[in-house]
């Protein structure tokens, strides 16, 4: 009898051991559901972007998910991101969320701040005011933000510029960015690169030519406005117009007019053009104008700081509209070429 009852113990312990084993492998695979299986629903595609502003809640990050459908199962998101502590720990940014992300993947890509960077370029752009457009298109920071920033003087003051110079302050460069970027953050990078480019060897070379850092700004930026590209005839350029101020002689750049007039899609500049009533217009004002024209490239700069002493007083475009010059000592010569330019242009019927 006492065998019986020691047998039916044992068959009752291993039912439970059993009952034990299946209810562990079913609640491990739960878990593992749970936090390593894909919970990301995105259709077709294979990744999405997210964005969290800055100030941004758990509620918040939720909302965008749950109103973009992103996630197969929300509750297990929720009580994943509870356990990592994810809930009071929200960063801003953005965020590349692939197809094949887990809860785990996920919260641990939230919480940890692994953003996406944005890339910020000033490729065909001529104004301030489009730059600013175009990094209220990338960072957190609005457009609106940064253009009332950029045309403050007291704040542009802190960084050494106003408003009628900000160009001044930007390198035409690639860089890199988080997207909630601020106004201020946006601010002081610029002036960080714009520090690091200005060794003292260029400073010195500033200084020895008589001019400010902004002052050669300005004057690269309308030297890269008649020469885009290339590097040793921007020097020429630069000597020539160096010339004319030290003779106190208006510019008479075509950039300038165009730049003044703000139409970009200006193929040739005409004489009424030219008496256009802008600080900006260098046939109407002598000296250089109130602030750059253009984003001024690391090699405009350069040549301006290395420009090529020479007795140039007069430049005209070649007719084969190669981008090249004709540089000229006397008004006669410069007619015989300016000749030539025009019958170029009134072939190519460009007015």
């Amino acid at each position: 009898m006492a065998k019986k009852k020691t047998s039916f113990f044992i068959k009752v312990l291993i039912s439970l051991a059993v009952i034990l084993l299946l209810i562990a492998t079913v609640g491990g695979y739960i878990a593992y559901r749970t936090i390593y299986q894909s919970n990301i629903n995105l259709g077709d595609k294979k990744s999405q972007f997210i964005y969290i502003h800055t100030g941004s809640t758990f509620e918040d990050v939720i909302k965008i998910l749950d109103e973009n459908n992103y996630l197969k199962n929300r509750s297990t998101f929720e009580w994943l991101a509870e356990k990592k502590k994810y809930k009071n720990s929200v960063k801003p940014g953005k965020y590349r969320i692939l197809a094949s992300m887990s809860n785990n993947a996920l919260i641990n890509l939230l919480r940890g701040g692994i953003q996406e960077p944005v890339e910020i370029n000033f490729n065909g752009l001529h104004t301030v005011d489009q730059l600013m457009s175009r990094v209220g298109r990338r960072i957190e920071a609005d457009s609106a933000s940064l253009l009332k920033a950029i045309h403050d003087n007291s704040y542009m003051k802190k960084y050494g510029f106003n408003a009628d110079n900000p160009q001044a302050l930007f390198m035409p460069n690639t860089y890199q960015f988080y997207w909630n970027t601020s106004v201020d953050e946006f601010m002081d990078r610029m002036a960080k690169e714009y520090k690091s480019f200005w060794t003292e060897e260029r400073r010195k070379k500033a200084r020895q030519i008589g001019y400010s850092q902004t002052d050669v700004s300005v004057l690269a930026s309308i030297v890269q406005g008649e020469q885009c590209c290339d590097n040793d005839e921007k020097k020429i350029i630069a000597g020539l117009y160096i010339n004319r101020l030290k003779k106190d002689m208006p510019l008479q750049s075509d950039p300038t007019v165009i730049y003044a007039i703000g139409n970009f899609n200006i193929q040739r500049v005409s004489s009424e053009q030219t008496h256009f009533d802008s600080p900006y217009n260098t046939y109407e004002n002598k000296g250089l104008p109130p602030g750059p024209i253009g984003f001024a490239q690391e090699s405009s700069i350069d040549a301006v700081l290395n420009y090529t002493k020479n007795e140039f007083i007069y430049m005209c475009a070649k007719e084969d509209l190669s981008g090249k010059h004709y540089f000229s000592k006397t008004y006669e010569q410069h007619q015989i070429y300016r000749k030539k330019y025009r019958e170029a242009l009134n072939a190519r019927n460009i007015h």
